[in-house]
């Protein structure tokens, strides 16, 4: 007899400052995932499946060590560490954001031990930027033990060959590579 897989949608650093125009980390390729994003988001509401915001957001006034490498941006409470508007978590207890500090939703945050409470064992990837966020939040997902998947469409990067390049090393050695209709029979 086989397990039921319990699968979560995880949108990743959905927020103003990679899809709004004013963002500092804005491209213009990301609007090509706000539709498939907006898909999955739909479908995961319509059958209860858990969805988890992983959203970018640091502590104003704090040092911070991604300031090393990376201009200080998305303060909590700023217009940038807002999830943009088509992403917006609806009401109810299906839904829910984890603040994270850095690329990794699952590096010094509460989301393994969110999705093991809720008996996840399967986590759906979508967002920004592939290469960095999204393949850091795969690559932590394989190792707390969860399955991954990662939405071709739903996902991209101002950086297309690295982009690529994570997408091949997470189908051979983390998870799996889906279409946008893969993902949704999968939520």
């Amino acid at each position: 007899m086989s397990e039921v897989t319990r699968t979560a949608l995880v949108v990743i650093d959905g927020i103003n400052a990679f899809y709004d125009p004013r963002g500092p980390n804005y491209y213009p390729e990301v609007a090509a995932t706000v539709d498939p994003i907006v898909t999955l988001l739909r479908h995961a509401r319509e059958r209860g499946t858990l969805i988890v915001h992983a959203v970018e957001r640091h502590r104003p006034g704090l040092e911070d060590f991604e300031w090393r490498v990376l201009p200080e941006h998305s303060f909590i409470g700023s217009f940038e560490s807002e999830i943009f508007p088509p992403f917006t978590p609806a009401t109810g207890d299906r839904e829910l954001q984890i603040p994270k500090r850095r690329f990794s939703a699952f590096f010094a945050t509460d989301l393994a031990l969110v999705l093991r409470e809720q008996r996840v064992d399967a986590v759906v990837l979508a967002g920004v930027k592939t290469n960095v966020c999204v393949r850091a939040t795969a690559q932590d997902a394989f190792a707390n033990g969860f399955s991954v998947v990662i939405v071709r469409e739903a996902t991209n990067s101002n950086r297309p060959h690295l982009a690529e390049a994570s997408l091949e090393d997470v189908s051979r050695y983390m998870g799996r590579v889906v279409t946008l209709s893969e993902a949704v029979d999968l939520l």
